[in-house]
């Protein structure tokens, strides 16, 4: 099985490498600066689960190569017209691709893009960032990647994506639920990467201070209220779920959102934030805290140009 990992940052690059490391046949679409540091510096991952240094076989947009049997895209939502783009010679009616992006709203324009048979569900759960050499530093021992039939079927391609993904350092696993899995971390990434980013704080000192968590709660049931109305399939607990396990988080935990920011980069709030803000609109919501924070995105984004 042919596998093509868009990108080779922090997550394709890790979840790519643990594949190639157990012997996949794997190639790396990359722009042509990072395939340059590539070729002269091989990818290197560092992470508790094993060190792996190796040379990956790459490619950028303009080589011209035999499709691919599976995909995983691992882009930036920002970056995501331009990642259609750049897939469009390597697929065919065989390919299967599965984004690991956050949120939801990808997931209609991958279908329009390619065909709704050809997008499966998929998400990561995962902390990894490229250091100041352009390596991959693991900096949790979670490295999972789930995957499976958006509608819910355990089908016979996802039990062979399934075996092709095997005997990895990393977990790839195949679930039923894929869909819920994704709405679930969509509704924890725009909580925490909003309190953080609003609060400039790690999630330590916003949790301890007074009303710190009274503030987390109201945002994660006001997200949690758009998402209902929408139908997304979020379970009734869940909320009750992530406020428990808020304790469990480093003292110094930090969104990649907010390490996004605090580097003058571009961050995915219009994909996170911004979405459920459309579907509050469209269903009549008020959600005036997840406008608080959308707004503090808009002048950060403001102050970038």
């Amino acid at each position: 099985m042919r596998i093509l990992v868009l990108g080779a940052g922090g997550i394709g690059g890790y979840f790519g490498g643990r594949l190639a490391e157990a012997g996949k046949h794997v190639t790396f679409l990359v722009r042509p600066k990072r395939k340059s540091y590539l070729e002269r510096n091989g990818l290197a991952i560092h992470s508790e689960k094993g060190d792996y240094h190796f040379n990956p076989q790459l490619i950028t947009k303009d080589d011209r190569v035999e499709p691919f049997d599976i995909v995983l895209l691992s882009s930036k939502s920002y970056h995501l017209e331009h990642a259609i783009e750049d897939l469009k010679p390597f697929i065919d009616h065989n390919t299967l691709i599965i984004p690991l992006l956050n949120g939801v709203a990808h997931v209609p324009k991958l279908q329009s893009a390619f065909g709704k048979n050809k997008i499966m569900g998929g998400y990561c759960i995962i902390e990894t960032t490229l250091d100041s050499t352009g390596e991959i530093v693991q900096t949790s021992q979670f490295d999972k990647l789930f995957f499976g039939e958006l509608d819910g079927t355990e089908s016979n391609r996802a039990k062979y994506i399934e075996q092709a993904f095997s005997g990895t350092k990393a977990e790839f696993i195949l679930n039923r639920n894929v869909e819920q899995g994704m709405w679930h971390k969509y509704l924890m990434i725009t909580v925490l990467s909003g309190v953080t980013t609003l609060m400039h704080a790690p999630i330590g000192p916003i949790r301890d201070s007074e009303g710190g968590t009274e503030f987390i709660k109201s945002l994660y049931n006001e997200a949690a209220t758009i998402m209902r109305k929408h139908n997304a399939p979020i379970s009734d607990q869940i909320v009750s779920k992530y406020m428990q396990s808020l304790n469990q988080l480093s003292y110094h935990f930090k969104t990649s959102m907010q390490r996004d920011m605090e580097k003058g980069l571009n961050i995915e709030t219009d994909h996170l934030q911004g979405y459920l803000l459309e579907l509050a609109a469209h269903y009549n919501l008020e959600a005036p805290l997840l406008t608080c924070v959308y707004q503090n995105h808009n002048v950060y984004k403001e102050m970038l140009q």
